[in-house]
């Protein structure tokens, strides 16, 4: 059975091969509880090792079935010191399932209280950790990292000498994952989330900062 779309002007909308008219709509967020953290490492400490994790994103199902990660993004780092050349330097998002027991380590993020929502009434993430490096790796809790990134940032390697004073790298949000034009976003349920962790050991002397943005919303289906 076929159906009519009308508009406002008793204008029937059409299909298939005639002559084409405008279609006013808009775009409106996706339904459920919305969230947002922003937030940067402390100065990284010299010669992390490789795969470290910079920061930890556990999803833990309750009221709501999942969470669904729409964007992440990397939104700037600066170079503190490094007296050799800066060598490689690059940071991928991996997924991480069966995630039992969390992180610890660096600054674990409030989500309880008037944090992280997107409006005031809504209740409290379920976003069971969070939590972001300071001078050190996180350790790593009990979870299943997936063996392939989903997204990465870099690698770059930046200048052939010594970087001696503060050097920032500014950019406008490289994304690990940008869902917000229709694109697949990252479905976390019970135990699930991901990592944004390094790709290389960094140089002896290297010390850096990098801040980040997460944007999800936690629904009870998808």
């Amino acid at each position: 059975m076929g159906i009519q779309i009308i508009g406002n002007g008793g204008t029937i909308i059409g299909a298939g091969e005639e002559a084409r008219k405008g279609l006013h709509c808009i775009e409106l967020p996706v339904a459920g509880n919305a969230y947002r953290y922003s937030g940067f490492t402390g100065t990284i400490g010299a010669a992390l090792a490789a795969s470290s994790e910079l920061l930890q994103f556990r999803f833990v199902s309750g009221t709501k079935t999942f969470a669904v990660v729409r964007k992440v993004i990397m939104d700037g780092f600066g170079i503190v010191a490094v007296a050799t050349a800066l060598g490689p330097l690059g940071w991928p998002m991996i997924p991480a399932r069966a995630w039992t027991v969390a992180g610890s380590g660096g600054t674990r993020i409030a989500t309880t209280g008037d944090n992280l929502q997107m409006e005031t009434p809504i209740a409290s993430s379920q976003v069971n950790d969070l939590g972001i490096a300071t001078t050190a790796a996180l350790t790593v809790g009990t979870k299943t990292k997936d063996a392939n990134a989903i997204g990465q940032v870099g690698p770059w390697s930046i200048g052939t000498g010594a970087v001696t004073t503060y050097q920032a790298i500014p950019f406008s949000g490289q994304p690990f994952l940008d869902a917000s034009s229709g694109a697949n976003p990252l479905v976390c349920a019970n135990n699930e989330g991901f990592v944004i962790q390094t790709t290389h050991t960094g140089p002896a002397a290297l010390t850096y900062v990098a801040s980040f943005t997460v944007d999800w919303v936690e629904v009870t289906a998808y």
